[in-house]
């Protein structure tokens, strides 16, 4: 099932891929080939942890694979929409405080709610889809119902 992601996001997944391929797993390896030296692996810990790491290295590059394999790029320079919609960069006014908050919508492996990027799949993601500007949306967070209206929204290059 194709995820969607935005070209940066993708681009960033390729980048930590051919990092871990071309420059983690060959230290890896050394490392290994460096604790075998030692002699004795039953005591070894720089060998358990070099094959742990090492083990986690090889998982990394398996779960990348996959997410670059499913990922479905979505170009949201230019895009138009009269209603939100994944890549929107979305201004909105928190009713009972008059607080602005502003989130652009991204794919779960690009979420960085310290930068304002959330995922299409969070609670406030999932209740801002289809919806337009002057619209009025609830969002149930565990703490709390947040009730929140939408003064603009855009798209810029992701």
């Amino acid at each position: 099932m194709p995820v969607p992601i935005t070209k940066k996001g993708y681009e960033a997944l390729k980048a930590e891929l051919n990092r871990l391929l071309k420059e983690e797993r060959p230290k890896v390896i050394q490392a290994i080939a460096e604790a075998r030296s030692h002699g004795d692996l039953s005591e070894n810990a720089e060998y358990d942890a070099a094959k742990e790491h090492q083990g986690f290295i090889n998982s990394r590059i398996n779960e990348l694979e996959h997410k670059l394999a499913d990922a479905r790029i979505i170009e949201t320079a230019n895009l138009s929409s009269e209603t939100i919609v994944f890549g929107a960069t979305v201004l909105l006014i928190e009713l009972a405080t008059g607080q602005e908050k502003q989130y652009t919508l991204v794919g779960q492996d690009e979420a960085d709610l310290k930068n304002g990027r959330i995922s299409v799949q969070s609670p406030v993601g999932k209740a801002l889809i289809g919806h337009r500007v002057g619209d009025h949306v609830e969002v149930t967070t565990p703490a709390r119902v947040v009730e929140y209206e939408i003064k603009q929204f855009r798209f810029d290059e992701q």
